[in-house]
């Protein structure tokens, strides 16, 4: 499962660990992604997305519908 949000679009951050030494090796901070199942009325049929936690607020807020609204007019498949 790739850590890109499907809502957010929010992917890993790069950058480096630094050590009591001062010695930097390469890390990343994944966002908090889950894969969930939504019941989508319009479609007929639930939908599995890969979100963020932060996406799962906006579906909250906006309502399952919308998001697969906006998910759609960006062109993705679902």
């Amino acid at each position: 499962m790739s850590a890109i949000c499907q809502v957010t679009g929010r992917k890993p951050g790069f950058g480096k660990s630094v050590s009591h030494s001062h010695r930097r090796t390469s890390r990343r901070w994944n966002p908090n992604i889950q894969r969930r199942r939504f019941y989508v009325p319009s479609l007929g049929r639930t939908v599995t997305l890969n979100v963020s936690t932060k996406g799962l607020k906006i579906i909250d807020r906006d309502g399952i519908e919308a998001v697969v609204a906006r998910i759609k007019a960006r062109g993705e498949k679902i």
